[in-house]
């Protein structure tokens, strides 16, 4: 069943043309420019229940726009979108009750007091039951490792635990629909990959559905299957992550370590040289030869140590964006 349904969804800012200089100014109290930037163009897209998808893009390409205007924060110029059922842009409770938005950049928690007067007023808010309030806080506080942070100022945590509070914040009502944007900005890599773990299981065991955005590849490839990705606004991809890999990339990254120094020449043969040192080499080599290439080097030349890498998702990504941004 989807959950989110999204038809020609397009979002335009008007905005006026400021020109320099003291007389252009007084010209302005009188007449302006307008002009208009479009920020997301006629996107569609389905998600189903319990999908955890990738939402993918530059900064400027339209993600964040599409997160606020499928959460109600923001109006369509036009297009449709129903989210649950509901539309977004009307802001009903009933459904501003079945999803939460957590933002890595911008704190919902109050700074000053400890998280759980946050949470005791989220409870008020959203009209949480007693139980019920007790019975998830639990939980919530057991699968993140916070029980014994609650009571501190939320100023004096650091940011994997501001980040874990903060989905605690997000999920004390137990939403249908979870949007993240950017949710691990700024973290340690253990604290990305706490918070990575939490989200994989947290899905798994809720059936609840995620919509990520993010410029942490190792984010996408641990969570998610299905990837959305926008430039300039408009839909370039929708579909599997690893049908996407394998329809752009036509080769793996092959770095072998010698024990005696080699001849940069003697390599040219096997792919591209992307590094090279006397004893070490990292070779572009196609998908189909690159077992081959491995064997071969093995056998020939004093190998300390050698490894097939996958092309780094990174990369392919900045390929496709430099593609779209051709045409």
């Amino acid at each position: 069943m989807n959950v989110i349904s999204v038809k020609n969804l397009s979002k335009t800012y008007e905005y006026y043309k400021k020109q320099s200089g003291l007389w252009n100014s007084v010209k302005s109290l009188f007449h302006r420019e307008k002009l208009f930037t479009e920020a997301v163009k006629n996107i569609s897209l389905e998600i189903a229940e319990g999908e955890l998808v990738g939402f993918l893009g530059p900064n400027g390409a339209g993600k964040t726009t599409t997160l606020k205007m499928l959460s109600g924060i923001l109006y369509p110029t036009s297009g449709e979108a129903t989210v649950l059922g509901y539309i977004p842009a009307k802001r009903q409770s009933a459904f501003q009750k079945q999803f939460a938005l957590v933002m890595g950049q911008k704190n919902q928690l109050w700074w000053d007091l400890p998280a759980m007067e946050s949470f005791l007023l989220n409870k008020a808010i959203y009209e949480i039951p007693d139980e019920q309030f007790k019975n998830t806080l639990a939980e919530l506080t057991e699968l993140l490792d916070i029980k014994d942070i609650l009571d501190i100022q939320v100023r004096k945590l650091s940011l994997g635990q501001r980040m874990k509070c903060e989905l605690t914040a997000a999920l004390l009502h137990s939403p249908k629909i979870l949007f993240l944007d950017e949710p691990t900005i700024g973290l340690d890599v253990v604290s990305q990959n706490n918070i990575r773990e939490f989200l994989k299981r947290y899905n798994r065991e809720k059936k609840i559905t995620i919509i990520l955005t993010s410029h942490y590849m190792d984010d996408v490839a641990a969570l998610c299957e299905r990837v959305v990705i926008i430039n300039f606004g408009e839909l370039i991809y929708d579909g599997g992550l690893r049908a996407l890999l394998d329809e752009h990339v036509d080769h793996k990254i092959l770095e072998v370590t010698f024990t005696e120094d080699q001849d940069q020449n003697g390599f040219a043969k096997y792919g591209s040289i992307k590094e090279f040192t006397a004893r070490h080499v990292v070779l572009a080599v196609k998908k189909d030869e690159a077992k081959k290439v491995a064997a071969e080097i093995l056998t020939t030349m004093p190998v300390d140590d050698i490894l097939i890498n996958e092309v780094n998702i990174d990369d392919v990504i900045r390929h496709i964006f430099s593609a779209h941004r051709k045409k």
